[in-house]
């Protein structure tokens, strides 16, 4: 376990000590829960009762935080020097297991020494694994798959044929890489589908994470593709031949359908779906339960099914709870029109 005195934090984040910069930190903790040695934070003035109360021996802060005797270790962005704190205090070095004597490996793979492969893994021919690669057990890779340095593969991921992933990339628990793309035609005749063949692949640039049992389909032709530094949470759908931008964000249970292309920054909410398609540009972001039938602008921020700007929408949604009031003004107001143009 690494630990570090408070000022070499604050050099690691770029912050400013006000305080014990010698305090030792073992570990980061919430504010509730943090023991002595262990360095909490706290984004508002109105938790400082809180953190009066805490055990913490040191707080990461806002700049204009005004302390209480602890050691503060103040910067400009709280939740983003926590994280990388947090994420420095728990690294460790990467320690080479081998292959389990239960794995199964292909033939003809090219696979590095430093990597760690769990039992019951199965690996199929011709996959070329990199450094440091960690595989848990259960997982299934495809013939002809490529593995980048320093990936990590949870229990039960699958990466299927050809596809490839860069440096970095982390697949949790039940990921779905490669899986065949949604793609038929239906005869008229008889109304029976027929599959169309999905003969594409997947590539995952550097620092992609994608969440537990999320599925990126592979493309009917060419690649499916999804850019350096997206992050996907659990339960995402991403369809045949989709491009997904650098560092766009996609959360729980939303879904991207066929070739639609999403730009940097994009941000999907909570069950948005996307149809197909479609171009969002950069830094558009997608209100939760949101439907987008429509290509987006940049920056454009949008909700409602069928999506429209967010304002407008809000808008909206405050009249429709009011629609059957408005609806009973409606037809008493006809009536006396009706009454009035009578009386004439």
């Amino acid at each position: 376990m690494k630990t570090a005195r408070l000022a070499e934090l604050a050099e690691l984040v770029g912050g400013t000590v006000e305080g014990g910069g010698d305090t030792v930190i073992t570990a980061m903790n919430s504010l509730d829960l943090a023991e002595p040695g262990q360095l909490t934070f706290i984004n508002s003035s109105k938790l400082a009762d809180k953190l009066a109360a805490s055990r913490a021996s040191a707080c990461i802060a806002p700049l204009d935080f005004s302390g209480n005797g602890l050691p503060l270790l103040k910067v400009s962005n709280v939740d983003l020097a926590a994280a990388r704190i947090h994420c420095w205090l728990l690294e460790e070095p990467f320690k080479a297991a081998g292959i389990h004597e239960r794995a199964v490996i292909g033939q003809d793979c090219v696979i590095s020494s430093q990597v760690s492969i769990g039992a019951l893994a199965c690996i199929g021919d011709r996959v070329r694994i990199g450094e440091r690669v960690s595989i848990a057990p259960g997982v299934v890779i495809g013939d002809d798959v490529q593995i980048g340095d320093d990936c990590v593969l949870h229990a039960n991921a699958v990466v299927a044929r050809g596809c490839i992933l860069g440096k970095r990339v982390v697949l949790h628990h039940g990921a779905i890489i490669g899986s065949d793309g949604f793609g038929f035609a239906t005869d008229p005749a008889t109304g029976a589908h027929v599959s169309k063949p999905q003969v594409g692949t997947v590539r995952l640039d550097d620092d992609v994470q994608i969440g537990a049992n999320s599925c990126v389909d592979r493309a009917a032709f060419g690649v499916t593709w999804v850019k350096r530094g997206v992050r996907m949470d659990n339960q995402v759908m991403v369809g045949h031949n989709c491009v997904i931008g650098e560092n766009s964000i996609l959360v729980g249970q939303s879904g991207v359908a066929g070739s639609s292309v999403l730009g940097r920054n994009v941000v999907l909410a909570a069950r948005a779906a996307v149809s197909g398609h479609l171009h969002l540009e950069d830094g558009v972001m997608v209100a939760g339960l949101a439907g987008v039938h429509n290509n987006q602008k940049k920056g454009a921020v949008v909700g409602g099914v069928p999506a429209i700007d967010i304002k407008l929408w809000g808008k909206a949604s405050a009249v429709f709870s009011r629609l059957p009031e408005m609806l009973k003004e409606l037809r008493q107001l006809r009536k006396k029109v009706e009454e009035l143009s009578g009386q004439q």
